[in-house]
């Protein structure tokens, strides 16, 4: 059972706006975008199609949003899914949203449902937990009766995600959730502040990168590969779940679901074969690939996947190799002391 509290949406005070960068996620390239932009401006020519394809949250698609057509791309539906609410071609009805928004906001939910049922007082209280399940479903049935676009769609659950992760009992990722955490935060909706006009031309896809490879064609082809053996579907299985919505059977004391067809390659040995078959496979002008130095400085979870003698030999292959680098704030989950971290931008100009 559901019900809106007396004249919530008359009262509704407006929602807050929220940006791309709001949202916290591991490998998050949003504070290295300067660097990113001036390497891409000072090196890159005619650049009018820019695809992203590790794109993540897409904070680096949207830094080159007003100069191009935009392609991103990412394995997990819950980054398309964003990727399309902030960069999709589709327009959408603010008013629309936001009413759906302000309405979400102020309902009250007493029947448990499949959220609930499986989550009550892990990364969120039980009460939470009956609201995220019943705004996920009335997300869903808006779309499936035709009342929302698919754009509309993205930015109702893409809201709905940012939400969730504001108030989860974790420490930015859902490995695992506090026990006996106090839940003194209440889900509140805002509104993602997308723009109206994107490129007609932009495309988001939600496939294996080195599938969609071959299909895409691009001045500059960005990849921010993962580099360690963390695999981002185990770190955000519970966003994943909530954006697939197929209501998986759940397991262990992390209440994760299967993953398996969404594990990586770059994040195993095979991720130099993966690479080499990524890069000349490619059709690109400038291939720009994201690679930090932790190499073998870390904890074994943390080092490097793909050497650097094995990135500059793919890329040379490919065309001319250029390195760019800044110092950057390295994650470890081990207790290794070890300095002159540093964030690499590789430039491939492609032979032609």
């Amino acid at each position: 059972m559901s019900k809106i509290t007396g004249n919530a949406l008359s009262h509704q005070p407006s929602l807050p706006d929220i940006r791309i960068n709001n949202r916290r996620y591991l490998g998050n390239k949003y504070r290295l975008l300067p660097f990113i932009r001036e390497t891409v401006n000072a090196h890159c020519e005619n650049v009018n199609i820019f695809a992203d394809l590790f794109a993540g949250t897409g904070a680096v698609s949207s830094a080159f949003q007003n100069e191009c057509a935009i392609i991103t791309n990412d394995i997990l539906y819950s980054n398309y899914i964003a990727n399309f609410a902030w960069l999709g071609a589709e327009d959408y009805n603010e008013a629309s949203v936001r009413e759906l928004l302000s309405e979400f906001n102020a309902v009250e939910v007493t029947e448990d449902n499949y959220m609930s049922e499986n989550f009550a007082d892990t990364y969120f209280s039980a009460d939470d937990c009956r609201r995220i399940g019943y705004i996920r479903q009335r997300i869903e049935d808006e779309f499936a009766g035709g009342s929302i676009n698919f754009r509309e769609k993205s930015l109702l659950l893409t809201s709905l995600l940012y939400a969730m992760d504001r108030i989860a009992q974790t420490c930015g990722h859902y490995d695992a959730y506090r026990k006996g955490a106090s839940f003194t935060s209440r889900l509140e909706l805002c509104f993602p502040k997308a723009s109206h006009d994107n490129n007609p031309d932009n495309r988001c896809y939600n496939e294996d990168i080195n599938q969609l490879a071959p299909r895409v064609e691009a001045d500059v082809v960005y990849l921010d590969p993962p580099y360690n053996s963390r695999q981002y579907c185990d770190t955000y299985h519970l966003p994943e779940n909530v954006a697939r919505w197929e209501k998986p059977e759940i397991f262990g004391v992390a209440r994760k679901m299967d993953r398996s067809t969404l594990k990586s390659a770059y994040c195993t040995k095979k991720a130099s074969d993966a690479f080499a078959d990524l890069v000349n496979n490619l059709n690109a002008r400038y291939i720009l690939l994201s690679y930090n130095n932790m190499a073998k400085k870390g904890d074994d979870r943390s080092n490097a996947r793909i050497s650097d003698e094995d990135i500059i030999n793919i890329l040379s292959a490919k065309g001319t190799v250029e390195i760019f680098s800044q110092p950057y704030r390295a994650f470890t989950a081990g207790k290794s002391d070890f300095t002159d971290n540093r964030e690499r931008l590789f430039l491939c100009t492609c032979n032609l």
